[in-house]
């Protein structure tokens, strides 16, 4: 039996940015504390995720100020929601292929 894995994309193949991108399908727009604490992760790990995604535009950053203090939110791009849509599929037949 032949699995599709070549077929995965490799800028979702860590956990972190598997969560990163699922959060952001089910979510208009998340900010960096909401990922911070899903997650359970430190600022620089999530630091360093985040711009791989953003690096490969399927993500978009937003910066701005909630009151006096800085507020960055993060949406997924339609690139990147095609992308991780399609990484969901090959996964789900790679699943499917093996009951």
């Amino acid at each position: 039996m032949n699995l599709p894995i070549h077929k995965l994309n490799k800028a979702f193949d860590n956990r972190i940015r598997l969560g990163i991108m699922s959060a952001l399908l089910m979510n208009e727009e998340v900010n960096f504390n909401f990922l911070k604490e899903l997650l359970d992760i430190t600022d620089g790990n999530l630091a360093s995720h985040l711009k791989q995604l953003e690096e490969t535009k399927y993500i978009k950053v937003t910066k701005g100020f909630l009151g006096r203090k800085t507020n960055t939110t993060y949406h997924i791009t339609p690139a990147g929601e095609k992308a991780f849509r399609e990484h969901l599929k090959v996964l789900e037949e790679m699943i499917a292929r093996s009951k």
